[in-house]
């Protein structure tokens, strides 16, 4: 795949969700720059995910935002033909159990790793600080200054 990033849900997260308290300016500047990518999808950069991920977006969009939400995000998704989203199988799953052992980070942290690693896939969008743990691939983060 060419150039392509991998997108983790915690750019939606950031995105979309409604925070529960006052944000600090660190935690507005995140939120900013999760728009801030997604503003660049919209405008048909071509990125990359998995079914597991999009259905993390969507379970907790639907638990903080609710079900409408939820079901409106994911035809947006689905519309958008620059978001390529693949599958993940148990196979997928067995290599991710050893990887999130080995590395310390989630499961799903480890099958994004895997499928980008499939898919010659370097650079990742994502706000969760557990990917640097992670070798040769790269964590973009768009700060609102420089969009």
């Amino acid at each position: 795949m060419r150039n392509m990033r991998f997108l983790d849900s915690s750019i939606f997260l950031h995105a979309y969700l409604k925070p529960k308290k006052k944000l600090t300016p660190a935690e507005k500047s995140i939120k900013k720059a999760a728009k801030n990518i997604l503003t660049k999808i919209e405008k048909g950069e071509e990125v990359f995910t998995t079914v597991v991920h999009l259905s993390e977006i969507l379970n907790i969009v639907e638990s903080r935002i609710g079900l409408k939400q939820s079901i409106s995000l994911l035809a947006r998704i689905l519309s958008l033909q620059n978001i390529s989203i693949t599958n993940v199988n148990i196979d997928d799953y067995k290599k991710a159990l050893l990887l999130a052992d080995k590395y310390n980070i989630s499961i799903n942290d480890a099958l994004a790793y895997i499928k980008m690693k499939e898919n010659n896939i370097k650079e990742i969008y994502t706000f969760d600080k557990h990917f640097k743990n992670l070798p040769k691939i790269k964590t973009i983060q768009i700060t609102p200054l420089n969009t």
